[in-house]
Formats: C-alpha cells, sequence, structure tokens
C-alpha cells in the first residue's frame, strides 16, 4: 500500500463531494481514507444505554476519501510531494508543497 500523504493534525481541504470547499483538521488517517472535523457529518441512531440513557439521533464526522481532500499550505491548496534532505542519521524523507517547494513536516 502507497503512503498516505495526509497525516493527522494537517488542515485540508474538501475538493469534491457534498462538503466541497469546507477545509478542517484532521482528526483521523487510515486506509486511504480521512476523518475530517466538522465535514461530512451524518446522523446516527443510536439505541439506548448506560451512557445514553435516551439514546437517539446523534451527529457526527463520517470518514471521506483521501482523493477527495487537499492540502492547506499557507491557506491555499496545494499537491504534496515527497523529497529527501540530509539529516544527522542520513538522508530522510520529508514531504514538500508541490507550488511553494517548501519542506510540511
Amino acid at each position: 500500500m502507497a503512503t498516505l500523504k495526509i497525516k493527522k493534525g494537517d488542515t485540508v481541504q474538501v475538493i469534491a463531494g457534498k462538503d466541497k470547499g469546507k477545509s478542517g483538521k484532521v482528526i483521523q488517517a487510515t486506509n486511504g481514507k480521512v476523518l475530517v472535523e466538522g465535514v461530512a457529518s451524518v446522523a446516527k441512531h443510536t439505541k439506548a444505554n448506560q451512557k445514553n440513557p435516551k439514546g437517539g439521533i446523534t451527529h457526527q464526522e463520517a470518514m471521506i476519501d483521501a482523493s477527495n481532500v487537499m492540502y492547506l499550505h499557507k491557506g491555499k491548496p496545494t499537491r504534496i510531494g515527497f523529497t529527501t534532505v540530509d539529516g544527522k542519521k542520513g538522508p530522510k524523507k520529508v514531504r514538500i508543497a508541490k507550488t511553494t517547494g517548501d519542506v510540511i513536516d
């Protein structure tokens, strides 16, 4: 499986789907899908339990495909690439913004 270019904590913008144009912080990124704060809100029907005695409908974010989001660098969407830089322990793989060439991490 290829390396996921979007990581937890990144600020991203949705570029496709019902929430196109919205942006938020990545809460979780796994298996080609990302969970973005305040994006892709769905209604979930919950059964009454000890923690939630009333039950009912709760709203939460749903996972969306990583291909539908774009990293925000200095407020503008950009693609992400990889390059190697020399470090103390030899070459290190880092993420770069394609528009500016700046190192992201």
